[in-house]
């Protein structure tokens, strides 16, 4: 990956119905809202007949200081009463009175990044990927990049109703993560993906820093969050960074993550240009079940035109066969679908569409109606397209419908 993710805002803004306000409201806990990243929102303030009426709150005031790249997530239960949290690239993290806009508690957590870098275009460098609470322990999880001597992430969790550091928290990455023999190292990693929490592990993954320098890897870090014991797994090759904002996809059992363009291969694949079903740990196996990558990977780790520049997203197809499936959605203009009990090692996938267009810096949505089964996303064309993935034996992915969407901020992302 050579760019990066556009900067969503500096200000967290509120939208808000014409409704009462009193209406039920839904936790947000996550990136795209659910583990399979589908980003499915239901909520009954939100309908047809209501949707006109969507204005933003004037007197809704979030100013907050820093940069936001991850998504804000809204948390219920707390005796503060609904609120909005918000991370920065100043290290900042924020809960904000979900009605108001009024700080509930704001925390610093150290100073960020802001020059000794080798390449990357945000600066500064803090609070990149979306957290993750955990609603059980009222807690809230997310990954930092600290400057010092060395410069360090570290993965930390609060208490997400007052904004204390938990007991055992936070963990170096550097003193703690390894896999065959490597050590993570955090100068030349960083941290975009939004994180998991799956059984009581929060999962963190990370790329390199945009401009593809120095010796990274994809990592994917596991942290039990009882006992902050960590496991890890990464690329063999140089490269593979995870770079797709949605970071860690589960279908509640396994994790699913995406790898990008790799270096220094001589043709033998290595973890590079796939997606890589990971077991609780996170633990690989390392057998062709456990992993997909397109048969051309290797002429796409030559264009740069890989698949990591979105992340995965799981989808259930009821009357397909295979009805399991994982998406990716590929810089070469195409949408991939696997079966995710069985991704067969670098094979031809189970269906393959051109959907036009560079996907990177995109997170696709899935949903279901009395027609079928549909995923939709937007990509560098400045175009919504939703497909169609047909429930039959295999699957096929067929065009559905567009709209033109103007006003997202397109570039060089990933």
């Amino acid at each position: 990956m050579r760019h990066f993710i556009w900067n969503f805002a500096i200000l967290v803004a509120g939208l808000w119905t014409m409704l009462p306000r009193t209406m039920a409201q839904v936790n947000v806990t996550q990136e795209h809202n659910n583990p399979s990243r589908n980003g499915v929102y239901i909520d009954p303030a939100f309908n047809f007949s209501t949707a006109p009426n969507l204005t933003r709150d004037l007197d809704f005031d979030g100013t907050i200081s820093g940069n936001v790249y991850a998504q804000p997530l809204y948390i219920e239960g707390g005796p503060s009463g609904p609120m909005i949290i918000a991370v920065t690239e100043s290290n900042n993290v924020y809960a904000l009175d979900a009605t108001t806009g009024t700080v509930i508690w704001q925390v610093n957590i150290g100073p960020p990044v802001t020059s000794g870098l080798t390449c990357t275009n945000i600066n500064p460098a803090g609070i990149t990927g979306t957290p993750v609470v955990d609603l059980a322990s009222r807690s809230l999880f997310f990954d930092a990049l600290i400057d010092g001597p060395t410069k360090k992430h570290f993965i930390y969790s609060l208490n997400v109703d007052t904004g204390a550091t938990n007991a055992g928290w936070p963990v170096d990455v550097n003193a703690t993560a390894t896999y065959n023999g490597m050590t993570f190292e955090s100068r030349v990693q960083e941290e975009r993906g939004g994180l998991a929490l799956v059984d009581g592990i929060v999962y963190v993954p990370y790329s390199g820093y945009s401009g593809d320098c120095d010796n990274y890897h994809g990592w994917v870090v596991g942290v039990d969050i009882s006992n902050t014991s960590v496991s890890a797994w990464a690329t063999t090759a140089i490269g593979g960074g995870i770079w797709g904002h949605g970071g860690v996809a589960s279908d509640g059992t396994n994790m699913f993550v995406v790898t990008g363009n790799t270096f220094n291969t001589a043709g033998n694949w290595m973890g590079g240009e796939a997606i890589i079903r990971l077991q609780a740990g996170p633990i690989w196996s390392g057998q062709p079940m456990d992993y997909w990558a397109p048969t051309n990977w290797f002429n796409l780790d030559l264009g740069d035109t890989d698949l990591g520049g979105v992340s995965a997203t799981v989808i259930d197809v009821p009357g397909a066969t295979p009805s399991e499936l994982v998406l990716a959605l590929g810089k070469d203009s195409n949408a991939y679908l696997l079966d995710r009990n069985n991704l067969g090692g670098v094979t031809l996938p189970v269906a393959q569409a051109n959907v036009s267009g560079i996907n990177r810096g995109t997170s696709a949505v899935t949903y279901h109606t009395r027609l079928g089964t549909y995923i939709a996303f937007h990509n560098d064309t400045g175009v919504i397209k939703a497909y169609k993935v047909t429930a039959t034996n295999p699957p096929t992915i067929i065009f559905a419908w567009s709209q033109t969407q103007n006003g997202r901020a397109l570039g060089n992302n990933d």
